[in-house]
């Protein structure tokens, strides 16, 4: 009479002594971090960071694999798809933004992904060429109005932290840009260096060189007000745009169905390399601030509550990539 339920029970016990013993021993191999986009971008260089930190962390290889394209659908759809054993990992961002853009995923952002930790929050920063006739942001603004599409805007892929905060500031600002697709903030940034492209919304990291060096003039921060970690570039309403903000930020991911204990390690790793003085430094200097989640589940809801903002954000805009 009992024999069925015992089965059972011993089942159940078994696969959870396997996952524990699997979760002592790992990790025993490289661990693969991707990301979806190209070197040059805050994504690359907080991936970069992470895989270095986590390396000395949990004592094997973390490799950085860039996937760019699709707005990082490419990327998170591989890892997504990976066998959920903690040696396949993604760094991007709130994946609410992509399933709201693409018509159709060859994943499930809700189904097939696990939250892991919080990296990182920063903002973007609007730049022109440093010939561009335009100072300000009222100048920019004033033109664009008067030459509607005339102006082109490199955009470092859909679903990206600049393309959102382009879209967002064309409405807010009762503008329009023609946007031009690039798969990462590098090649975009290379866009505008040339003058094939006039303006470009950017993450700092990709852009703090060229305006070091005078090559390119930053008109706002994408925020109300200034941000610390970026100093020196206005805020949107310091330079005349009320009603204006767009931020983002990265985080750790594995498949779903990777087991807890593996999670909790990774978390682990994570967020004793983010509470580093200097790892938070090299953070700022990069115009971002390290954000590590106190848990995965904290992430997990983080991402939950976020979740209707961009919702309704991305709806209310009418973008959609088919």
């Amino acid at each position: 009479m009992f024999a069925q339920p015992l089965r059972l029970i011993l089942f159940v016990t078994g696969l959870l002594m396997g996952s524990v013993v699997f979760a002592q021993a790992y990790p025993n191999r490289p661990i693969k971090l991707i990301v979806g986009f190209p070197p040059g971008g805050s994504g690359d260089f907080l991936t970069r960071l992470m895989a270095d930190e986590m390396t000395r962390e949990l004592g094997v290889t973390v490799v950085v694999d860039n996937r760019p394209g699709a707005g990082a659908t490419i990327a998170a759809d591989a890892v997504a798809k990976a066998a959920p054993d903690g040696y396949t990992l993604l760094n991007g961002g709130h994946q609410t933004i992509s399933k709201e853009l693409y018509k159709k995923l060859p994943y499930d952002p809700d189904r097939d992904l696990a939250a892991i930790c919080k990296v990182a929050t920063g903002t973007t920063v609007l730049v022109v060429n440093q010939n561009s006739p335009f100072q300000t942001l009222k100048d920019l603004i004033a033109h664009a109005k008067a030459n509607p599409g005339k102006l082109f805007s490199a955009s470092a892929g859909f679903g990206s932290a600049p393309y959102l905060a382009s879209v967002q500031f064309e409405a807010a600002a009762g503008i329009q840009f023609t946007t031009v697709q690039y798969k990462g903030g590098g090649p975009a940034a290379q866009s505008l260096l040339t003058g094939d492209t006039q303006v470009m919304f950017a993450t700092s990291p990709t852009v703090m060189g060229f305006i070091k060096a005078n090559r390119m003039r930053p008109l706002i921060v994408s925020k109300q007000h200034p941000s610390p970690a970026i100093s020196g570039i206005p805020g949107a309403l310091e330079a005349g745009l009320a009603d204006y903000e767009s931020t983002f930020w990265f985080g750790l991911f594995a498949p779903s169905g990777t087991p807890a204990p593996i999670i909790a390690r990774l978390h682990a790793a994570a967020a004793k390399s983010l509470a580093k003085p200097e790892i938070r430094e090299r953070i700022i200097s990069q115009g971002m601030d390290a954000t590590p989640s106190t848990s995965p589940a904290a992430f997990e809801a983080d991402i939950r509550d976020e979740a209707p903002l961009w919702e309704r954000t991305i709806r209310r805009l009418g973008v959609k990539v088919e």
